[in-house]
């Protein structure tokens, strides 16, 4: 399994968490409290999981933490998009990942999520198990190296 080779050793994975970027904080602040506490304990979660992921920050229709391998969105494993009552746990390849347990719905070309209304929706050895299989997928199908590794990376604009 390739996700074994480049996972960190579980001393490291205790290590401190990675803040959350103030561009991305400032908007999340904007949202009700229930989905500031889901999107902390996911984010963990999937950092927890994978820690050498990069997170790369969007703000378009919703406000979304994108986790991939690379510094490319299309190396992204998975993603947090935070809407305006809810937020999923999405995937990029969704609808080529093994999904035995059936967790991912959606009618995208692509794209499947598992919605979360709690953290019983993904703190579960499906879920996690669900998400490996997707760091293993985009890491078969890397073009390129990785040039950054544990980064955050905020591609959004600030106004005013």
């Amino acid at each position: 399994m390739r996700y074994a080779n480049r996972r960190r050793s579980k001393i490291s994975m205790m290590s401190k968490s990675r803040d959350i970027h103030p561009d991305f904080r400032f908007l999340l602040e904007l949202k009700e409290q229930n989905l500031i506490k889901l999107f902390k304990d996911l984010r963990s979660y999937i950092l927890e999981i994978y820690p050498d992921s990069n997170e790369l920050l969007y703000h378009t229709h919703a406000l979304t933490a994108v986790f991939s391998i690379s510094d490319k969105l299309a190396d992204g494993f998975c993603m947090i998009p935070v809407y305006t009552n809810h937020l999923n746990l999405g995937f990029h390849k969704g609808t080529l990942l093994n999904d035995p347990h059936k967790l991912l719905t959606g009618t995208g070309n692509l794209i499947r999520h598992i919605p979360v209304k709690a953290p019983t929706d993904y703190r579960n050895k499906k879920t996690k198990d669900l998400v490996r299989s997707a760091v293993d997928f985009a890491i078969k199908y890397m073009e390129k190296p990785a040039k950054s590794v544990g980064q955050t990376i905020s591609k959004i604009t600030r106004k005013g």
